[in-house]
């Protein structure tokens, strides 16, 4: 049996309405609310930590077949990568056109769909050799992209979860996200884990547990001490990428210009 080490809580800061999170706190639910927290709180081991390249402004991250591949952002360096897991090792890379701001990343239908920040394109690669395929155009921003299924689920920034047709990319529903009564804001990175949406909430090191049905907040995953402030380049920034490995339960996450990825065993039962 693993020995899950405690959380450490922080608060949840409340502004007209809306649930938001500051970089330097964490993940309990507000104060103002009386009662006990109604999601749960989930323990986490770090089994490894890897190294990840500092540079890589990551903004998606994939597992598939013992590889990580990533999107990462800013103009000028935005790219896809393929990964080794256990030295940061770049496999592959695909340069973004430098007028372009990389974003989410998931893998559907045996491809890989990158979403841009404002170019309003989804772009589209084969797997191992990250060549081109075509693109998809959709109206608004992209953040975070995961799948569920033989549909697409997608963020941009807001408390609403699209889902898309992987073959059309056109919108087939929507969720508002909450905690309890209020909307959560900030949704980003996403990731499909045993039957809930994960998603990094910017700005932040903490990642909100996700009921794709109701929308509502389930549980939380503070990984405030994981990479802590202190400790940090000046230009790390927050947490964000999220990747699963179902067959051996583990997850791995890292942020923008961490030099490290941490493979965790999470607690998902534990409240």
């Amino acid at each position: 049996m693993l020995t899950f080490s405690a959380v450490v809580l922080g608060t949840l800061i409340w502004m007209e309405n809306i649930v938001s999170l500051s970089p330097a706190r964490g993940c309990e639910a507000p104060k103002v609310i009386p009662q006990p927290s109604q999601e749960s709180i989930h323990p986490y081991q770090v089994v490894n930590r890897y190294p990840h390249d500092k540079q890589a402004f990551t903004q998606g991250l994939v597992f598939k077949e013992g590889d990580l591949y990533e999107s990462t952002g800013l103009y000028g360096h935005s790219s896809l990568r393929k990964v080794e897991l256990g030295t940061g090792r770049v496999l592959a890379l695909r340069r973004l056109d430098p007028q372009v701001f990389g974003e989410g990343l998931t893998m559907a239908k045996g491809r890989l769909m990158q979403l841009t920040w404002q170019a309003e394109k989804a772009l589209i690669y084969r797997p191992n050799s990250l060549q081109p395929t075509g693109k998809f155009r959709y109206h608004g921003e992209g953040w975070g992209l995961t799948t569920i299924g033989d549909q697409l689920v997608m963020s941009n920034g807001t408390n609403v979860l699209v889902w898309r047709n992987p073959d059309t990319f056109a919108i087939e529903k929507s969720r508002r996200v909450r905690v309890r009564e209020r909307p959560l804001q900030g949704l980003n990175e996403l990731e499909y884990v045993k039957g809930k949406i994960l998603a990094n909430v910017w700005p932040g090191d903490c990642i909100a547990e996700i009921d794709p049905q109701s929308g509502q907040v389930t549980g939380w995953l503070d990984l405030n001490g994981l990479y802590p402030v202190a400790s940090r380049r000046d230009d790390a920034d927050v947490l964000n990428g999220i990747a699963y490995d179902p067959e051996n339960d583990y997850l791995y996450v890292t942020g923008k210009h961490w030099p490290y990825l941490y493979q965790l065993a999470v607690d998902w039962e534990m409240d």
